[in-house]
């Protein structure tokens, strides 16, 4: 492929469901490492960089940062149920994504959103461990998982690339003349 030449369809979907497959290897296997290996629900909250970054466990009974709680086996079941819809609608979105920008992004959503799926299905509700704070000062009190982050920046980056104009690179359009 020459530099500049747009990625086929093919190509941007292949890199969208490699992405989704990663940030679901890597949401799945890090909330395995945090109940099955470090034991972290019998070991409490470890500092992992002093002021800054703890594992917490949180068993998350709503979506993304605890947001629309669902505490009961209906709900887990309608969160899970709503969350493989939107799955679907991202994976007929790849298909006609318009560059690798917006391929990569819906697959870290799909990935993410699939990791905390497979936790409902388990546990009936999600597995969240990470805990940003400086110091004292918690501005940001949610407590994620790598899932609930590649869902956000996802998000952010479709947000971003949809207001920004057009670059050669991310595009595959020349440059303006």
């Amino acid at each position: 492929m020459r530099r500049g030449a747009r990625l086929t369809v093919r190509a941007r979907t292949t890199i969208g469901l490699l992405l989704a497959l990663l940030v679901l290897l890597a949401d799945v296997g890090s909330k395995y490492w945090i109940l099955h290996i470090l034991d972290l629900p019998s070991r409490g909250d470890i500092s992992v960089i002093p002021k800054l970054l703890d594992l917490a466990m949180v068993w998350n009974h709503g979506v993304t940062f605890g947001l629309l709680q669902a505490g009961n086996g209906i709900g887990q079941i309608v969160l899970a149920g709503v969350a493989l819809a939107v799955v679907a609608g991202l994976f007929l979105w790849l298909r006609r994504a318009e560059n690798l920008v917006v391929a990569g992004s819906i697959g870290a959503i799909a990935g993410g959103a699939l990791g905390n799926v497979a936790d409902r299905i388990r546990y009936g509700m999600v597995v969240d461990f990470i805990h940003v704070h400086w110091g004292a000062f918690d501005p940001f009190p949610f407590v994620f998982n790598i899932g609930d982050s590649a869902i956000v920046l996802g998000v952010a980056t479709l947000l971003l690339e949809s207001v920004l104009p057009a670059r050669s690179g991310l595009q595959g359009k020349p440059p303006p003349a």
